[in-house]
């Protein structure tokens, strides 16, 4: 009996969300290829990694060559979003298809905009109103466009704020966790005691592996396995318990944003998404749970992992 040949999945960008994306692949013993502008990354030796300039040159082409599945994990600086993203990502699809590849896309939850506190599910209307919510809200509806078209196949992973190994911009990262390790005090954002959804990079990167793989998740958008809501208040009284030290920290609210944003471009482009800080903040995961049976790792145990990782960076 012959021997099936195993996919090559090519995965732009190797921020976090990439990584986690290559280390789910590897599991189900697909092979790798990563691509960034550097053509290096701290991979495993089996292991592809190769150079692309998104936005440069017609390399974008040679990174695509005999994939099975590409997934679009790449993240430019927040204030270029509106210039550099839509065209980054149109370029991946091109590419994609050019070579008949499936593309799994990761995306955030910022296409929903300010909902009140009210859950969003995939059916949540796309009533962003800010700069960086309508870029994505324009992007993944044209992402389904193109399927719908028949121009590529493409299914639309979603979550909310990352965190876990390797995931540093975030309210669960360098802020609260980094501090915490180090013996500083940790800083938050906004409201501290109002419910928020995590979503733990591992969970998100195993989801659009596995969704990559069902025939009935294309076309469509599914948010990732997520725990369920954790004020940033409980969570870093869990960072602290973990690192057997006494809380310390404190939060900055939309003004004390908007002051560090006159000097760090970083803090400028988090004021327009304070409301997600300010009042409830949840994503319902219910329907890839149902569907897929895809669940979230436990909060406790993906924190835990997470805190050993902030640990051995100090080592």
């Amino acid at each position: 009996m012959k021997e099936q040949k195993s996919e090559l999945h090519v995965i732009f960008g190797t921020g976090p969300l990439g990584m986690a994306v290559m280390e789910a692949a590897l599991i189900k013993g697909h092979r790798i290829r990563m691509v960034n502008r550097s053509g290096k990354a701290n991979v495993p030796a089996s292991v592809e990694c190769v150079a692309a300039d998104l936005l440069g040159n017609d390399s974008i082409l040679h990174a695509v060559q005999g994939a099975d599945c590409v997934y679009q994990c790449v993240n430019p600086p927040y204030n270029r979003w509106p210039q550099l993203f839509p065209q980054m990502q149109r370029i991946i699809f091109s590419a994609a298809a050019s070579v008949g590849a499936r593309v799994m896309i990761g995306e955030n939850v910022y296409m929903y905009g300010d909902t009140k506190g009210e859950p969003m599910t995939e059916d949540s209307p796309y009533a962003a109103v800010t700069r960086k919510g309508s870029v994505r809200a324009r992007m993944a509806e044209e992402a389904i466009r193109l399927h719908q078209e028949g121009k590529v196949r493409i299914v639309i992973g979603r979550g909310s704020d990352f965190f876990g190994p390797g995931v540093l911009q975030s309210s669960l990262g360098e802020r609260l966790i980094g501090s915490a390790v180090k013996g500083k005090r940790a800083s938050l954002i906004g409201n501290m005691d109002m419910p928020h959804s995590f979503t733990y990079i591992k969970d998100f990167g195993s989801a659009l592996v596995e969704l990559s793989s069902r025939t009935e998740s294309f076309g469509n958008c599914w948010h990732v396995p997520t725990a369920a809501p954790r004020t940033q208040r409980e969570a870093a009284e869990h960072v602290f318990s973990l690192l057997g030290k006494k809380a310390v920290y404190s939060a900055m609210g939309p003004f004390m944003m908007r002051l560090g944003g006159l000097f760090i471009p970083a803090a400028k482009e988090t004021v327009e998404m304070m409301y997600q800080f300010e009042q409830p903040f949840i994503v319902d995961s219910s329907r890839i749970e149902r569907t897929f049976g895809l669940t979230a790792t436990p909060f406790a145990e993906a924190l835990r992992t997470t805190v050993d990782w902030y640990r051995s960076r100090t080592e």
